[in-house]
């Protein structure tokens, strides 16, 4: 999505960057900007010689403490053997540096951390192009490491002023989702809003439901997109990137999120039997509380109608939401809610 970005926006960014890492001890090159999405992310060179990544944060999208706790979580799952990007301080020996306003930017937060050397598992609406059989061994181990993870979070005792989001209830259906109201969005047609706004309360039932009978909360990354998980090592061991979702949740968001993207791959019935193949090999996942997966794929394709319709700058945005919105009540229906 960053080479889609008018040159003017590139050129701003570049400066902005430029004005962040002055707080750090780099090299003279050029930040290379790799992504534009939630954050701005670019490519540098520690002055000791590592690649690195610079964020700029999204203004207004976490404040200054959500954003320290994220980098804590992210710290403590690195100490913890879990192959995740780690903060890298400044020269003063800050993880996190406030930016000001200007002209071109309102204030907002930047940070560093360190680089992951891997490649993407693969890129939404690309089919996967490993062979079946290596898929199948990459979401085992994917599904293994998101239980290391899960376990890691619950074996760690965060700092009193941790504060990251929840994927909750309310996070996901009340009246101010996390990535917004998916049934009250524009460009959703008076159908389709009605449909959606059903399966908003049908979905809170369910999810009560489902919760009195026992689900896994705690910490998640909550964004474990293709994009998100890299292969690394000669061995293509998993890595995970992008914490910038990572908040309390339940655990078969995770699961959820993961396998979302994949329902369309020839191979997708041994995918999501690896995911969940994997995970239960290291950590506990009841066959009751697997009963609730497909309620969490509903819930994780919602999000993305929210996320989209927040923003309209999104390349082919009316194209994607009515792909995301079929993909929703597509989902619904297999639950059995009329949609």
């Amino acid at each position: 999505m960053a080479d889609q970005l008018p040159q003017t926006i590139r050129d701003a960014l570049q400066e902005r960057a430029r004005e962040a890492l002055s707080h750090w001890a780099v090299l003279t090159d050029e930040p290379i900007l790799l992504k534009y999405r939630e954050n701005a992310v670019f490519r540098i060179t520690l002055a000791d010689g590592p690649l690195a990544a610079l964020r700029l944060h999204r203004p207004g999208y976490h404040d200054e403490t959500s954003l320290r706790s994220e980098l804590d979580l992210m710290a403590a799952l690195r100490r913890g053997g879990l192959d995740v990007p780690a903060p890298v301080a400044t020269s003063d020996g800050e993880n996190l540096v406030f930016l000001p306003a200007n002209r071109k930017f309102p204030e907002q937060y930047a940070d560093v951390v360190s680089w992951i050397d891997g490649t993407a598992l693969g890129q939404t609406g690309t089919p996967l192009p490993q062979s079946a059989e290596t898929q199948a061994e990459i979401f085992f181990r994917t599904g293994q490491e998101m239980a290391t993870m899960h376990d890691l979070a619950d074996a760690w005792d965060p700092p009193e002023h941790f504060r990251r989001p929840a994927w909750d209830g309310e996070g996901l259906l009340g009246e101010r989702p996390l990535w917004g109201r998916f049934w009250d969005c524009p460009g959703l047609s008076g159908d389709e809003a009605s449909s959606l706004s059903a399966l908003r309360d049908d979905l809170r039932d369910r999810l009560a439901n489902a919760q009195r009978h026992g689900l896994d909360y705690g910490l998640i990354h909550a964004d474990l997109v293709r994009e998100n998980i890299f292969l690394t090592g000669s061995k293509d061991d998993i890595a995970f990137i992008d914490f910038d979702d990572a908040g309390y949740g339940f655990r078969l968001f995770d699961l959820a999120t993961a396998l979302l993207k994949n329902r369309q791959e020839p191979a997708y019935p041994a995918i999501e039997n690896a995911v969940v193949t994997g995970y239960r090999s290291r950590r506990a996942l009841s066959d009751a509380a697997l009963q609730s997966l497909p309620l969490f794929m509903v819930l994780r394709s919602l999000t993305y109608i929210g996320w989209l319709a927040e923003r309209p700058e999104i390349p082919n945005a009316p194209e994607r939401l009515s792909r995301y919105v079929a993909e929703s009540l597509e989902l619904a229906r297999k639950l059995d809610i009329a949609a």
